[in-house]
């Protein structure tokens, strides 16, 4: 590696210290509880904490009968209470490997790890979001974790992520509720009703809402899903 090389590195090491600092008040000031490991790196941490302040700033005049019951209303301070409740510490982890962003583990309450991929991956903002809330969403125990379905053996739908097929996996959703579900009525709810928005970050949320409302299988979890989403202004 040249000096060059080193010098920069070490510059955008500085730059994405000072931007976590800088950010890490107003987050924290929200989400009290909320702690980073030691060995979560700099560039990381700042991306976590650049997505979760952006999320914090997000206001709608309505949402879907279903994100009420979830999160409440589309409402920053909303966001970041549930999450707060959920998530007390970020680690990092390989979550598997291959192209995983995070994950949860049932030995860890109140703990998600992210992966480099997180910030590797080029995903836009609001997709990055959905994949903490989703796991979020696992950390509750008292609803069992909300553990995923078997996609159906004929499924054809493959990852947005990886470009996997789902078929015959522990991809899918087997209730409205669920962490996809979950997840792509947050994105749904975005899409339609934040008003404070760009159009870029709205679209997102909208193909995003798309693809991971189709991991939701079973007649009745379908049916009360896309009657969710048929929710206009």
């Amino acid at each position: 590696m040249g000096k060059g090389k080193r010098f920069m590195d070490r510059i955008c090491n500085v730059l994405a210290v000072a931007v976590a600092l800088y950010l890490s008040p107003s987050v924290f000031a929200q989400v009290p509880n909320i702690q980073f490991d030691s060995d979560v790196s700099a560039s990381l941490k700042t991306q976590v904490l650049a997505d979760i302040d952006w999320i914090s700033t997000v206001h709608g005049v309505r949402s879907t009968p279903l994100h009420q019951r979830i999160f409440g209303a589309i409402d920053g301070a909303n966001y970041m209470q549930w999450l707060g409740s959920r998530v007390y510490y970020f680690g990092v982890d390989r979550c598997g490997g291959g192209n995983a962003v995070a994950c949860v583990k049932s030995k860890y309450d109140n703990k998600m790890f992210v992966t480099n991929q997180y910030i590797r991956g080029n995903y836009p903002q609001v997709a990055r979001l959905m994949t903490i809330y989703h796991e979020a969403r696992h950390t509750e125990k008292q609803n069992g974790m909300w553990a995923h379905a078997k996609c159906p053996s004929n499924f054809p739908y493959r990852s947005i992520w990886t470009g996997a097929r789902l078929a015959g996996n522990r991809s899918c959703d087997g209730s409205e509720l669920g962490s996809y579900a979950s997840a792509s009525i947050l994105m749904d709810n975005i899409s339609k009703f934040c008003e404070n928005c760009t159009d870029k970050a709205r679209a997102d949320a909208r193909l995003y809402a798309d693809d991971q409302m189709k991991r939701v299988v079973g007649a009745v979890p379908i049916q009360r899903i896309q009657a969710d989403f048929n929710v206009r202004e």
